[in-house]
């Protein structure tokens, strides 16, 4: 799961969180984490985000509070977090036991040219969430620490932070579907099922 810089491979990542995932609701962040997630099998529980830069957060916090049943999983990158650090305090507000927040931190905006992010700088989105009240953190750096991480998630006991050190190579693209209607309607009817498109 290391990658040759030794950092964590995202996609193993991924595809370790994942597995076996029951009923597990996912909400992926622009860029790597969509295509991350659809690398590791395409499916109506998936909601990857094709825009919306600094949302995901809060998705599935609306998730998370509509659905109080089901497990959420948030997974986005670090650009996409430190654009929405608003959300850390909202939802460690709200604690819903049921979501859980990864964040793949490669220190890099890798959809927009590989600038580097603050956290390659030393800022802490750990230290922000658990000063923001979030009962539990986690820093993820070594592949032996992935199944606790995994464990954690599904054990709905949240809010959960975590931020996962990830190589920043590019790898493969795995493409979503792109039409962003057919998400939606895809999603709302694997949360609530076919009567869910004669609902106002």
């Amino acid at each position: 799961m290391l990658a040759a810089s030794g950092k964590l491979d995202r996609r193993e990542l991924c595809r370790a969180l994942l597995a076996d995932r029951g009923g597990l609701l996912v909400v992926a962040g622009l860029g790597a984490p969509a295509w991350d997630i659809t690398a590791v099998g395409d499916c109506a529980e998936n909601f990857p985000l094709w825009g919306g830069m600094g949302g995901a957060a809060m998705i599935g916090l609306g998730l998370a509070l509509a659905q109080p049943a089901r497990k959420v999983l948030v997974i986005t990158g670090d650009g996409e977090m430190l654009m929405g650090l608003g959300a850390l305090a909202t939802i460690a507000v709200r604690r819903p036991p049921n979501l859980s927040i990864v964040v793949q931190d490669n220190e890099h905006y890798g959809e927009t040219g590989m600038q580097e992010t603050h956290t390659k700088y030393g800022v802490d989105l750990v230290g922000m969430a658990r000063a923001a009240g979030f009962p539990r953190t986690m820093l993820v750096t070594r592949p032996e620490e992935v199944p606790a991480l995994r464990a954690a998630v599904h054990a709905g006991e949240g809010p959960l932070f975590a931020v996962a050190k990830v190589d920043a190579a590019s790898l493969p693209l795995v493409l979503p579907p792109r039409e962003g209607a057919y998400l939606q309607a895809r999603f709302r009817e694997a949360v609530l099922g076919p009567a869910a498109h004669h609902q106002l």
